[in-house]
């Protein structure tokens, strides 16, 4: 019986101990969860001002954080189509031109026949390794800039052959610029119609200003050879170093493929044979070495 008695006061004693045992270990738990929430708010803040301050830093990244967050659906990208040859090479339009007149004999003879071109074209395309796209809107700006001027086309594709290569973007150390190497900066005033100086690596304004220029040397000079001379800038010296023999051999050559004959495209550019003075541009009859330059 007394067995009994003390084991119930033991029992008693037991759960009388257990609630201050939970309550002690509850808030030691409390306590732990407060300060892992305190450090972590304290991180946060601490993140929260490192990002701000990076981002008052760096304007750019912080507009790159507002693009991603406010992103706007992407517009269907637009098939880019390239623009064809003739437009890259067009000069800038001015006032609409007006219906052709009739070809005279002159300017027929001046344009020559379309077989006759194509012949040309394709010699220049394989002698300076050209597009034949190219090479056929080169040889055709200067057929029609030679009929508008009076002045061969071969004589005008002889000296771009021999002062570019037909590489409408050379430019020499001194300045000259283009197919026809022009001084841009001296003749600035012969192309402000089309457009200003930039248009000078423009193929077609270059040739154009280039035949003009040609074309007032060959008349001021007397010759075709003088011509030369003046348009290199030796005119006020002896010899031109064989710069007018180079593009008259260059011409002949041309005039022989114009002429359906087999011309070898491999022909070593500074063979050019000596070249009988021309007569003045005044004489009724202007030849180079017996063969006749139309326009002149």
């Amino acid at each position: 019986m007394i067995n009994r008695i003390t084991g119930a006061t033991q029992f008693a004693r037991t759960m009388a101990r257990q609630p201050a045992s939970w309550f002690s270990t509850t808030r030691v738990s409390a306590k732990g969860v407060l300060t892992t929430a305190q450090h972590t708010l304290t991180i946060l803040g601490v993140t929260a001002l490192v990002v701000m301050a990076v981002l008052f830093v760096r304007p750019d990244l912080a507009k790159a954080l507002s693009n991603s967050l406010n992103h706007e659906p992407e517009a269907e990208a637009v098939a880019v189509v390239a623009p064809p040859l003739s437009a890259l090479m067009e000069t800038p339009a001015s006032a609409p031109a007006p219906s052709p007149a009739p070809l005279t004999a002159e300017e027929k003879a001046l344009l020559g026949t379309q077989k006759q071109q194509q012949w040309v074209t394709s010699w220049l395309s394989k002698r300076y390794r050209v597009a034949g796209d190219a090479a056929n809107m080169l040889v055709s700006t200067a057929y029609l800039t030679a009929r508008e001027i009076k002045l061969d086309p071969l004589l005008i594709l002889a000296v771009m052959a021999i002062e570019s290569g037909l590489n409408p973007f050379a430019e020499s150390p001194v300045g000259a610029q283009g197919l026809m190497q022009v001084m841009s900066k001296v003749h600035h005033d012969k192309f402000q119609e089309m457009g200003g100086l930039q248009a000078a690596l423009n193929p077609v304004a270059n040739i154009r200003v280039g035949s003009l220029i040609l074309k007032d040397y060959v008349t001021r000079g007397g010759s075709v050879e003088a011509g030369l001379k003046i348009y290199v800038g030796a005119g006020a010296f002896e010899h031109d170093d064989g710069y007018g023999s180079k593009v008259l051999a260059e011409y002949q050559r041309l005039k022989q493929v114009s002429a359906g004959k087999k011309v070898p495209t491999i022909t070593p550019m500074m063979a050019a044979a000596p070249v009988k003075p021309v007569p003045p541009v005044a004489a009724a009859e202007k030849s180079v070495s017996g063969t006749q330059i139309a326009g002149l």
